[in-house]
């Protein structure tokens, strides 16, 4: 009765009534009942070296491989090895190692782990101008996802579709998708106009299931985690192109999410082109002409 005496918010959408944070898993995203950190009983796992959004998973489906694995292997021990993989694949899956975040001003950080198979400069029809990362994630990767620079969520859409391989470029277009988009509130520190990127979550073949927990008026920070996909998926970051944007990442390049540094705004007043960052139109110009030789 005190977690949902402490609960926040109305019901909204929600089509019962909550009780505690666990009542609204799937439904955080959307304007219903929310509660602050500090009242909210299951707060702890959150700093579980798991995925919280993956903890009904991980017990239900490792801990039945692991028990049945025991018991199958009391009769005849061969039988137990194929479960324990299978029970050690799903907890690596669900796992939620540490990171550490860049601090640095205008850090552009990955929002995903994964192989680095898309930079590209594209004119977008909502943001205009932009500069788009595409991340392949296979069943080994850690697929959390986490917010690229710190801002404020502005807008989040669901978009339904088909499940074509992740690896396709037009299952960015067709493929089942979330978008969270966030106005990045560090541009305005330095007194440089509001940037709003987005991130958006690609289901794949065999990833069918999108979570997101965010929804605007939230504030994310630099590598804050706000999200996952589960099973081998896709991400994508747009950001607003710019003559003070240098790219730091190469194309198939492995990164880590909230860690690698994908790109760097610097501050037009104070910031000078670092001799290891190249700019976006000299990379991609680079890019081109080294296609068009081979």
């Amino acid at each position: 009765m005190r977690m949902a005496q402490t609960r926040q918010g109305e019901r909204g959408p929600l089509p019962f009534e909550a009780i505690d944070p666990r009542d609204v898993k799937y439904y955080r995203n959307q304007p219903t009942y929310w509660w602050a950190e500090e009242d909210d009983a299951y707060a702890w796992r959150d700093s579980l070296p798991f995925v919280r959004a993956g903890l009904a998973e991980l017990i239900l489906l490792g801990g039945g491989s692991i028990v049945l694995g025991i018991a199958l292997s009391l009769w005849w021990w061969p039988l137990g090895i194929p479960l324990a993989v299978i029970a050690v694949l799903i907890i690596w899956f669900f796992r939620n190692p540490h990171r550490e975040i860049p601090t640095d001003h205008g850090s552009v950080v990955s929002p995903a782990d994964g192989k680095l198979v898309q930079i590209e400069k594209v004119n977008d029809p909502e943001l205009g101008p932009c500069v788009q990362f595409g991340i392949f994630l296979s069943i080994f990767n850690v697929h959390v996802n986490r917010a690229s620079l710190p801002g404020r969520v502005v807008a989040v859409r669901y978009r339904p579709g088909k499940f074509l391989n992740a690896l396709r470029p037009e299952s960015a277009q067709e493929n089942e998708n979330f978008d969270v988009f966030l106005v990045d509130n560090e541009a305005a520190k330095v007194g440089s106009e509001p940037r709003t990127f987005r991130i958006r979550q690609i289901t794949g073949q065999f990833a069918r299931r999108i979570v997101c927990w965010v929804r605007p008026g939230d504030v994310l920070g630099r590598g804050e985690i706000f999200g996952m996909i589960k099973l081998g998926s896709r991400t994508e970051l747009l950001i607003p192109d710019s003559p003070q944007l240098d790219l730091v990442a190469e194309l198939n390049q492995k990164v880590c999410a909230g860690s690698t540094m994908l790109a760097r705004y610097r501050h037009p007043l104070t910031d000078a082109p670092s001799t290891t960052e190249t700019s976006t139109t000299e990379t991609l110009a680079a890019d081109k002409a080294k296609d068009s030789h081979e």
